[in-house]
Parts: C-alpha cells; structure tokens; sequence
C-alpha cells in the first residue's frame, strides 16, 4: 500500500514491502504523518551536508535524497518549528555520515583515527562553540548541530542531553572493540548495548525542543512515560536488526539481535528473524496499551491550572510523536537507498560511504 495513500507526492506512492518485513499493523493502525516542512526540509539539509563537507558532492547528488534522512524526521517530530526540525534533521544527517566514518573505521583498520575521534567528539560536545571550524568535517558538522540543539531549550536539558550522548560516543566505542576483536555479544549485552548505539534517549530528549517544553523528571521517570518512550525506540532499533540483517551478515557485523541469537542461543537464520519479529510486533502491541497509560497520565496532570494545562498538552505531543516513530522507521527502511543491498555492486560496501574520510590510508 502507499506510504501516503493521500499524497500528491510521487516519491512516497507504491512501496512494496517484502512479506517477511512487513507489519499490517502498522500499516493499519499507526497512519504515516510528514511534517508540513518536509520538501524545505530535504533541500537545506543537503545544502548543509554539503557545506559542511559531509560527503562528496557527487555523493550528494546522488545519493542524499534517496537516503531519505529528512524523510525519517520529519515523520517523527510533527509540530516541532521548523528551525528546531531543521536542527534535528542535520544532526540525525550528521549521525548517520558518523555511523558510516565508524563503520568504515573498523573495516579498514583504523583504530588510532577511531580513537583520536572519539577523544574531539567527546570534547566538542561540552565546547561545541570551541569547535566550529574544527580541521575534520564531522568534528565541525557535529558542533554545528550541538550549537543549535543547545540553543531551544535551557540548561537542563543541555546537561542531560550531553550526558546522554558522552554515553552513546562511549557504545560506540565498545562496539568498535567488540567487531575488532571479533566479539558477538550475548543477548542482554546486546540490548543494553544497542539502546546505547541506537541513542534512544537522545532520539527521546529530542522531543522536548519539539514541543518547545522541558519536561520535569517527575514526568520524564513516569513509569508508563518511560516504557512509551522505550517501546518506541526499540520498536526502531529491532525493526532495523530485521531489515539490516543482510546487510550486516555480508559487512561480517557482530551487532545485531538476529547475529547475538544465532551466535548464542543456536538458532537457525529463520529461526532467528522470526524471533526477532516476535520482539518488534510485542513492542507495538505494548505501546498500543501503555499509550492509554500516558492519556490517562497526561489527563490527571491536566488539573485545571495554566502550568497543568501546558505540562499535559506537552506530554500528548511527546507521546504523539512516540507513535510516529513507529511509522516513520517502518517506511524509511522500505524507501531508504540505506538498506536496498541487492542493489549495490558490493553488499559489504555502501555506495553513499566515502572511504577517504579523514584517517583513511
């Protein structure tokens, strides 16, 4: 079925979605919504990866739309502003370009080049105002979006998201030594692992600056707010194990739920993807009845004063955007150039990566 049964938009019309990926439930239950700032959106982001050096021109011209970053997005944070969605588009751009500079990293043996760039992100993340015309693009590109971000909400919410993204540069780490050494880790490792390099919390802290509110930890550590909140996320992080595993079978990866069950628990590939399936659909029946939760939530806080008023109305949005997640992951990965490997001319090397980034040899 179309992505946007009532779009005019060509490029979002006839997806076929493979039988074993598909989810009519999402499909039926969780209507696709795209942010009004989309077309402005797709073409000032890839200005910015352009200008900030982020990939090649011809890479650029050939590849960035296809990628469908912005499309991710913009299905994500209905109602933001645009210059907080554009903010957000760049960095999740910037995320991707960076995943790719780490992939590429540990195929080529980088280690060093890995490290000192841990070390400046690291740094730039604390004093991104420090490192706007940092030497390396990625550097740079990265305190370019950290200026932005910190500038919507107050200093609160900067702490925690620095905090929270320190520790994502710091999965990264691990899961760079993890695929040098050739460790696959178990199962629990691997979840805990992969909220940690799929960002969970950064993808959640962003939806304050779309609702232009931050919200109070009391909200934030709300039982049914957090399991929203985390459903959500790993609604996205396994749906991605399902649809990437091809991908990273022939790129040799360790990091996949489907890899750590065939590796640990002696399953079969299909015995594995159908494990993993099992998981995603459980998220979304679990976000379908906590969701309810949260209304209810969002209702008691809703008491009658202006403050109650605003707090509740910025939980719904919150939670609104929980569930465009779910629907937003599930077509970008059936539209992304990303996972289309039967495509490429070598399933092991994407044809968007640039493999003379800085530390190359």
């Amino acid at each position: 079925m179309p992505a946007f049964p009532q779009s005019t938009t060509t490029t979002h019309t006839a997806i076929s979605v493979p039988p074993a990926l598909s989810l009519p439930v999402i499909e039926r239950e969780f209507p696709r919504q795209l942010h009004p700032y989309w077309p402005r959106l797709q073409e000032k982001t890839r200005a910015w990866l352009l200008e900030k050096r982020l990939m090649p021109p011809d890479k650029v011209e050939a590849y960035a739309d296809g990628l469908c970053y912005t499309d991710l997005m913009a299905g994500y944070y209905i109602g933001a502003p645009d210059q907080v969605l554009q903010a957000i588009a760049d960095y999740s751009a910037w995320f991707f370009v960076w995943d790719d500079r780490h992939d590429r990293d540990v195929i080529h043996g980088r280690p060093e080049a890995w490290r000192r760039l841990r070390r400046r992100l690291h740094t730039a993340l604390d004093s991104p105002w420090d490192h706007l015309h940092h030497r390396d693009p990625l550097v740079a590109g990265f305190a370019d979006s950290m200026v932005r971000l910190y500038s919507f909400l107050g200093e609160g919410w900067n702490v925690r998201f620095a905090d929270d993204f320190h520790a994502v540069i710091e999965a990264y780490d691990q899961e760079f030594r993890n695929r040098t050494e050739g460790i696959v880790p178990t199962v629990d490792e691997y979840l805990e692992l992969r909220r940690m390099t799929f960002a969970h919390w950064i993808w959640i802290d962003l939806l304050e600056p779309s609702a232009e509110y931050e919200l109070p930890a009391a909200v934030r550590q709300n039982s049914a707010y957090r399991r929203a909140s985390l459903l959500c996320q790993d609604f996205a992080a396994w749906y991605n194990d399902l649809c990437s595993l091809p991908k990273e079978i022939a790129g040799d990866e360790v990091h996949n739920l489907g890899i750590s069950l065939i590796h640990h628990e002696g399953m079969r590939l299909e015995e594995a993807v159908k494990e993993v399936r099992r998981r995603v659909e459980e998220c979304i029946s679990e976000f379908l009845d906590v969701e309810k939760e949260v209304l209810r939530y969002a209702d008691r806080i809703d008491s009658g004063s202006v403050r109650g008023a605003e707090l509740a109305d910025a939980v719904r949005a919150c939670l609104f955007n929980m569930r465009n997640w779910f629907s937003s992951v599930y077509w970008f990965h059936h539209e992304s150039g990303r996972y289309m490997v039967d495509s490429w001319d070598d399933r092991s090397t994407p044809p968007y990566v640039n493999n003379e980034a800085a530390g190359e040899k």
